[in-house]
């Protein structure tokens, strides 16, 4: 009896190892396969975290190009191209979860849409800057053919008052110098004596010329001596930067006709006149309009 209760004691124990043993085998398998889930469930979760970076380092590349090709930046891809970075600095400290990945998955496909918007509105912006550029070139072009025309005929203009103004001033011909004796009675006898001059005498005739307005006009005479001192009033007139010294000036009342005009030039105090040769210039304000010499013996 006794042989037959050991019997079956020992089969009670062989059999509760045996359920132990399956239990553990079968726990160890459940470890073994748990541990080896987690492990390609965290390789898979890197993986996928490392495509999301570089989708959008590749879309922070293509906001670059986008920037880059605008003088002045499109903000609004500027701003777009800072939330890009901004979630990448995140992204790169988070958690290898799924929840997290999924989050930024969220985002990511987020500002792919947002991206794809922008691109095209800036392709549309830099299609009409371009029409623009080149409606501004075609329009520099042509106001730079105007002005260039502009200055032609105000070189024109110019040189065709220039050409004016020269044909309108009054001209000083049959310019002639020689002593004078003055008898009491007033009569005027030419010599070419210098101890018998009591004068020089000046004439010129001032040409007609239909171009020149009539009115009162002026002459400056200049009387130069051999010893090229200026002779008369030897006063000066300044005009801009030319100055001249004058003998004296010869007024008239110009009336669009030939007008002859004789002045008289008497010597210094009691001094004779010099012997030589003598200049007579005639101006009219700072043009020289007529020249002309003679010799007092």
């Amino acid at each position: 009896m006794e042989s037959s209760n050991s019997s079956k004691s020992n089969i009670g124990l062989k059999v509760a190892i045996g359920i132990l043993l399956a239990l553990f085998v079968g726990t160890a398998f459940y470890a073994s396969k748990q541990y080896s889930d987690n492990k390609q469930t965290q390789a898979e979760l890197v993986s996928e975290k490392e495509q999301v970076m570089q989708d959008l380092s590749n879309m922070a590349a293509q906001y670059d190009e986008a920037i880059g090709e605008n003088e002045v930046a499109n903000q609004n891809l500027v701003e777009a191209r800072e939330r890009i970075q901004g979630l990448m600095d995140s992204l790169k400290v988070s958690q290898n979860s799924v929840n997290s990945l999924w989050r930024y998955k969220k985002k990511f496909l987020a500002l792919e849409e947002e991206m794809d918007v922008l691109l095209k509105e800036n392709d549309r912006l830099k299609g009409e800057n371009e029409l623009l550029a080149t409606s501004l070139d075609s329009t520099q072009v042509q106001l730079a053919e105007r002005t260039m025309f502009t200055d032609s005929l105000l070189v024109q203009n110019t040189e065709l008052a220039n050409v004016v103004e020269d044909a309108s001033t009054l001209q000083a011909v049959e310019l002639k110098g020689f002593g004078v004796i003055e008898r009491s009675s007033g009569k005027l006898i030419p010599t070419e004596r210098a101890r018998r001059s009591d004068k020089i005498r000046i004439c010129y005739t001032v040409a007609k010329n239909k171009l020149a307005e009539p009115g009162n006009k002026a002459m400056y005479v200049q009387v130069i001596d051999p010893k090229n001192n200026v002779l008369g009033l030897n006063a000066e007139v300044q005009f801009e930067t030319q100055s001249l010294n004058y003998s004296l000036i010869s007024t008239f009342n110009y009336e669009n006709r030939n007008l002859n005009i004789c002045e008289f030039i008497a010597p210094n105090g009691d001094e004779d006149f010099e012997e030589g040769r003598y200049t007579v210039n005639v101006f009219n304000e700072k043009e020289l309009v007529s020249s002309s010499e003679f010799t007092l013996k």
